[in-house]
This record gives C-alpha cells, sequence and structure tokens, in this order.
C-alpha cells in the first residue's frame, strides 16, 4: 500500500485532497498539520476511525517530528500542501511566510532525501529508492503579473511581487535545487485561484457568501477589475493526482480551469445568486502590489497526461455557495475570535472613490 504525506491537510485545498484520494484510492494517509487559522479539524469530517488516514498536529519546521514520522511511517510520497497562503497577511508578517513556506519546505526535502536515498551517507547520491516523489504545490503567482493578454506557461521567468508569492517562488527553487543537485524525484505543480468547499473565508469566494449572509459591506480591492484564472479544488485534486502517476519526474505542470473572470463580476454573480443588493458593495484601498491579471496555459498538463478541468465556472460557484449556505454552523465556527480582529485590520478601511 501507498503511503504518502499529506502536509497541511487540515486546511482548504489539503482537506479536499485527503478527502478526494481517500476515496478513489486504497493509500494510507498520513495528515500533518499545524491547525494554525487556516487548519481546521471540521475538514476533515466523517474520516473519524477511518484506518487509511491517521492525523498528527505538528509543524513542517519542526526537523525531529518530521524525520520521526518518515522513520515511523517510510512515506513513499510527499505532497506538500502546507504553507502561509494570504497576500494580505504576507505584507504586515512577511517573516512567518519566510519560516513557514522556505524553511519548512527545506525540512521535507531534506527529510525525503535522507530517508529514500538508498546511499544516505553520500551527500550527492543520486541513487533513491523506486516509486519515491516529492510533489510541492504552487501557485501561478510565482509568475507576477500578465498584461492584457497571455498566458502563464511552465517556462514563463518568475517574478514575484508579494511576500507571499516570493516565498512561494523560493520554495520551489529548493524543490529544483533538490532534484539537479541531489536527484531527488520531485514534481511541482503551480496552480490558478481555486474554490470549492472548507476555504477559510479570508478568501474573496466565501469572505463575500458569508458578508452577503450577514448583510455586511462587501469589501472590493481598488476597481475590482483584477482577473484571475478559477480552478475548482475538486479538479485541482484530480491533477495532482494525476501528476503522482503519469508525471516525469523533474517537470513543473501549470494547472488552470480555462475560468478568467474579474474580482467584481464575481462579486455581483454572489449578490445576484443571493438576492441581495449591489449597495453592499464597498471600494477599499488597493494592497500594495496588487498584481492585475493572471491566466494559466495548462497545454502541458492536458496533453502530455491526459488531464482536464471537469466544473465550468458556472456549475462550480453555484455548487460552492450552495454548500456555504448548507454549512453556515462550519462557517460560524470559523469566524470568531481572532479572525474578527484580523478582519477588522485589513478591511475596516473608509470606502475610497474609484
Amino acid at each position: 500500500m501507498r503511503t504518502i504525506l499529506v502536509t497541511g491537510g487540515a486546511g482548504f485545498i489539503g482537506s479536499n485532497f485527503v478527502h478526494y484520494m481517500l476515496a478513489h484510492h486504497n493509500y494510507k494517509l498520513v495528515n500533518l498539520d499545524a491547525l494554525t487559522y487556516a487548519g481546521n479539524l471540521e475538514n476533515l469530517s466523517g474520516l473519524e476511525g477511518n484506518p487509511n488516514h491517521v492525523f498528527i498536529k505538528g509543524d513542517i519546521c519542526d526537523e525531529g517530528l518530521v524525520s520521526k514520522l518518515f522513520a515511523e511511517y517510510d512515506f513513499d510520497t510527499v505532497v506538500n500542501f502546507a504553507a502561509e497562503s494570504h497576500v494580505d497577511r504576507s505584507i504586515t508578517h512577511p517573516e512567518i511566510f519566510l519560516n513557514t513556506n522556505v524553511r519548512g519546505t527545506q525540512v521535507l526535502l531534506e527529510a525525503a532525501k535522507r530517508h529514500w536515498s538508498e546511499e544516505p551517507d553520500n551527500k550527492h547520491c543520486r541513487d533513491y529508492c523506486e516509486g519515491v516523489r516529492y510533489l510541492q504545490v504552487s501557485t501561478d503567482e510565482v509568475y507576477g503579473a500578465l498584461g492584457k493578454t497571455g498566458m502563464f506557461t511552465e517556462t514563463t521567468p518568475l517574478s514575484p511581487n508579494s511576500p507571499y508569492s516570493a516565498s512561494k517562488t523560493s520554495a520551489d527553487l529548493f524543490v529544483r535545487a533538490y532534484h539537479e543537485t541531489f536527484g531527488l524525484p520531485v514534481n511541482i505543480t503551480r496552480c490558478s485561484n481555486n474554490y470549492g468547499p472548507y476555504q477559510f473565508p479570508e478568501k474573496l469566494i466565501p469572505l463575500m457568501i458569508n458578508n452577503c449572509n450577514c448583510g455586511k459591506a462587501l469589501p472590493v480591492y481598488g476597481d475590482g477589475m483584477q482577473i484571475r484564472d478559477w480552478l475548482h479544488v475538486a479538479d485541482h485534486c484530480s491533477a495532482i493526482d494525476t501528476v503522482l502517476h503519469k508525471g516525469k519526474i523533474g517537470e513543473i505542470y501549470n494547472i488552470g480551469g480555462n475560468n478568467e473572470k474579474a474580482n467584481i463580476e464575481i462579486v455581483k454573480l454572489i449578490i445576484k445568486t443571493l438576492g441581495k443588493s449591489e449597495d453592499l458593495i464597498s471600494y477599499v484601498q488597493d494592497r500594495p502590489g496588487h498584481d492585475r491579471r493572471y491566466a494559466i496555459d495548462n497545454t502541458k498538463i492536458t496533453t502530455e497526461l491526459g488531464w482536464k478541468p471537469i466544473y465550468t465556472f458556472e456549475q462550480g460557484i453555484t455548487e460552492t455557495i450552495q454548500w456555504y449556505l448548507n454549512h453556515r454552523d462550519w462557517m460560524e465556527h470559523i469566524t470568531t475570535g481572532g479572525y474578527q480582529n484580523y478582519y477588522q485590520e485589513m478591511y475596516g478601511r473608509a470606502k475610497t472613490s474609484l
């Protein structure tokens, strides 16, 4: 039986991946998550007692713990979702992103190198146990911003514009270096904006749904015309699964949903779906370094590995809105306490004119 270390598996994408893999494969998943503000055990509801799922609370920066887990479970696969991921938080506390996203990744890489090498005393050994693989889950934000035309490909130069994207870029480069220097069998996937169940409500779609439900103002950065490609989290999970089984070692794969939308377009769609007024929209000062447009070219993964997204945005956003309506208790639990203080810090600003 394949044994996979999933880091950050109580977060948004990680928990969806855990559910997906347990539903599609007879693999053992060891789920390591520090349960910071965005990690939530409620995201793993229904997995209690599942013999193929082991949850461990812990930090990927804890070298002793990571080494102990490799020795105990003999992982043949690592999928690293663990990351600080919100751009706004990276602007106020960049050091946290440096620690988790860069140092944490290096700790995982080093543990995999030591454990998988057939000659562990040789620091430059390229002989690894057959079938092992390290997959780094990254983001299209490492590429920077696009103009009105063009799309990100796997060869687009890396040009991060925020502390968050700089930390993810750095992590990607460490993964590449461990492959080039030590021969570690790796893949990197870079996805566009995800949406779907279990997403922490600091992100656009769940934030707008929750605020609409509560009759609160809908904070929109700048003019709201920032364009993103939207990928349903279930499609993202199936793409990662595809790379794990078919991806060529050392390769990078872009994962996109073929759904470019302006932020304000999504906000107005949510308002219309929930029967609310556009008077709730509150334009706030744009954040520093806010990239104007992202778009993913997913030709490589679709042509070489045979993957393609299943969800249309219309289907996905309808299902997503309904999920949050059906899980108001989940939203209530996650939006209390410290989150409210953070919300006020980030969005409690005076309305600006366009």
